[in-house]
């Protein structure tokens, strides 16, 4: 069964970073989201349920507006190419959309709490793989975004992140906030030069995945 999970989550990445037509982008996010939710609540536990009720939620949300700001923008321009957003009202619901998926201040609440829920691995693929798509799609729009909204969001979280990692005891949390603080830089870098934000998602992946896959060879259950 966990290799059916894995290989749709595989599966709704590649969708979403492949496609040029917002439907089918929309399609790999959805694949993504209902293929983790069971790695999210596999152990039963309450706690793990109320990880994936949240998750579920705002990733399904987010899709949402993720449909109706490319419905929009194909109302009023007859263009449904992910390159080809151009109306402003269509970029600044993506922005929102694709910040609130990230978990990116001030959409952020929802990330600590799955993650704490989470088995390590799971996070793992939280923290990396399921961020790739929603970057995806930031920077095949990167040259129509809205460069105010975007850097607010980024210094907020970057900020955020930083000061509430300092706050926390659990090891899941500190590493949370320590993504949307790295999720912050990136999204701040890409209206400038979008492959730098890639590879410093590259960087953030190996670091991620190293971190955590240390805490799960040791054992560590905070």
């Amino acid at each position: 069964a966990n290799l059916i999970f894995i290989a749709s989550l595989l599966l709704g990445t590649t969708i979403t970073i492949s496609s040029n037509h917002w439907i089918t982008a929309w399609m790999g996010l959805e694949i993504n989201t209902l293929a983790i939710l069971p790695l999210i609540s596999k152990s039963h536990h309450p706690r793990a349920i109320e990880a994936a009720t949240k998750y579920f939620l705002t990733q399904a949300a987010a899709s949402a507006l993720v449909l109706f700001s490319s419905m929009t923008n194909a109302w009023c321009t007859g263009q449904w190419d992910i390159t080809q957003l151009t109306h402003p009202t269509s970029c600044l619901i993506l922005t929102s959309a694709v910040a609130m998926k990230l978990g990116l201040v001030p959409f952020h609440f929802w990330f600590p709490e799955v993650l704490q829920g989470s088995p390590l691995t799971t996070g793992l693929l939280l923290s990396t793989l399921m961020k790739l798509p929603p970057i995806t799609l930031l920077y095949m729009t990167s040259p129509s975004l809205n460069p105010t909204l975007l850097t607010t969001l980024a210094i907020f979280s970057t900020a955020l992140g930083g000061w509430m990692g300092l706050n926390q005891t659990q090891i899941r949390k500190i590493l949370a906030f320590s993504s949307i603080s790295h999720l912050g830089w990136m999204a701040i870098i890409i209206i400038y030069n979008p492959k730098l934000t890639l590879l410093n998602f590259y960087l953030y992946t190996m670091m991620t995945a190293a971190v955590f896959l240390t805490l799960n060879t040791i054992k560590v259950l905070k």
